[in-house]
């Protein structure tokens, strides 16, 4: 197994799930090599992972593909997304270039140096982004071939207060923010997520985060792929930053299995 390879899991649910749910951001794991272009000391690396780290959200995934009727594909990343972010666009398409988190991020979500401001990501892109981003593909390909759709759920957390690298921070920050994409988020998968989290509280649209995980070769362009980000806000399940998880987690995972049951019909 190479080591691209090995930073990604796909993990299989039922051949008749259209589902996918994509866990990008909940690993702390950075190879030495990485870690050697990275400026922060130990300790300052360990309170970035805190505050940028997903928490939790791969344990949330589990439990919701345990506990749903028909059992969602899992693709998960492995490794922190301080060493490549797989949901950003890798060229300046980006918009959060302009805080230095394009894909791979030069500066912290304090917006503090994190790699040198010449450092090449082209090495990083190459090893890490794009085995990920074919490997995603691919898996979405694979269900789209087996049962005719392909509904990506991405499973993320934030914080509950502001982060200065945010860039549309300042709205509302509701339990569970619902990101959608104009083209990939059809009414009624939206609605059926509305539903789902109902019983985590309020749930808000496109606040603070917005928009959903599609590969590009879909995006835009195959109505059957399906996407949507749940975004739960983290001090509904753990402490904040970065401690232990607390009893919410089970009520998220509850939702998230409901949504998994929902859509997969």
């Amino acid at each position: 197994m190479t080591a691209a390879a090995a930073s990604f899991a796909l993990l299989p649910g039922a051949g008749n799930s259209p589902v996918i749910l994509h866990v990008p951001h909940s690993a702390r794991e950075i190879p030495p090599p990485v870690r050697a272009g990275i400026v922060l000391g130990d300790e300052e690396l360990e309170r970035e992972l805190d505050h940028i780290t997903d928490a939790h959200t791969a344990r949330i995934a589990e439990a919701a593909a345990r506990a749903a009727g028909v059992t969602p594909w899992r693709f998960v990343n492995r490794l922190s997304r301080l060493v490549v972010d797989p949901e950003r666009f890798p060229d300046e398409r980006e918009e959060m270039l302009a805080v230095g988190m394009g894909a791979v991020y030069t500066r912290t979500t304090h917006r503090e140096p994190l790699r040198p401001e010449d450092a090449d990501p082209g090495p990083l892109i190459e090893r890490y982004f794009r085995p990920y981003a074919r490997a995603m593909t691919q898996a979405v390909a694979d269900r789209l071939a087996a049962t005719g759709r392909a509904v990506v759920i991405d499973v993320h957390s934030y914080p509950s207060a502001r982060l200065p690298y945010e860039l549309h921070g300042q709205g509302p920050r509701p339990p569970v923010c619902l990101g959608t994409d104009s083209f990939h988020t059809p009414p009624e998968l939206l609605a059926a997520a509305q539903n789902a989290f109902a019983e985590c509280g309020e749930t808000g649209l496109d606040s603070p985060f917005s928009g959903a995980y599609v590969p590009l070769e879909f995006y835009g362009r195959e109505p059957r792929v399906g996407a949507l980000m749940v975004e739960i806000r983290r001090d509904t399940y753990m402490t904040e930053p970065g401690g232990p998880a607390g009893p919410g987690l089970t009520r998220v995972a509850s939702a998230l299995a409901s949504l998994v049951d929902a859509v997969s019909g």
